[in-house]
């Protein structure tokens, strides 16, 4: 059974209570349809809790959790973190990934020469990014087309990353920090 927090992905978090019987409404990062087909969430504090009752809601979902029936006790889990076991995620879509599956790859340039590896994956707004350590430190790294092609194995699942040519030369910081411009 999962449990420990790598074998976790953030799903969002709660916004505050939906309806009189102890209803949350979730902001959800990424596709709310991942979250309608979970039979339990991990809450921030709180641990794993069963799903009684999952709706769409615009934007995002509206929970029914075990043992929050009221609207005051749904109001005390506003702003908390939401998560499902790795696991139990349905099955992505072709061409998307969940974060899990990209945290720990290895960063190739154009050359299959290794960069860096992915520490974590962030929803930036209007773009996921990349968590990406390297000999000079930590970058952002924008995951999006042209800059960066995700590998995949033979399942269709990411087994590394690959900075392409249109990617910005100092994306992984200045490969030479001494240098005067």
């Amino acid at each position: 059974m999962s449990g420990g927090e790598q074998d976790r992905t953030r799903l969002g978090h709660f916004l505050g209570p939906h309806g009189v019987r102890g209803g949350v409404k979730v902001y959800v990062l990424g596709d709310p349809g991942q979250l309608l087909a979970l039979k339990r969430v991990y809450v921030e504090g709180r641990g794993w809790l069963r799903v009684t009752r999952a709706e769409p809601l615009s934007p995002g979902v509206a929970l029914g959790l075990a043992g929050v029936t009221t609207r005051e006790a749904a109001e005390d889990l506003r702003g908390l973190q939401v998560y499902a076991a790795d696991d139990e995620l349905p099955e992505p879509e072709e061409g998307v990934y969940y974060y899990h599956e990209l945290r720990g790859l290895s960063v190739h340039g154009t050359s299959g020469e290794v960069l860096g590896e992915v520490t974590d994956a962030l929803d930036g707004g209007r773009q996921d990014l990349l968590v990406v350590r390297h000999p000079g430190g930590e970058s952002f790294v924008p995951l999006q087309a042209p800059y960066v092609v995700v590998e995949l194995n033979d399942k269709g699942r990411p087994r590394a990353i690959t900075l392409t040519a249109d990617a910005p030369e100092n994306l992984l910081g200045d490969p030479d920090p001494d240098r005067d411009d």
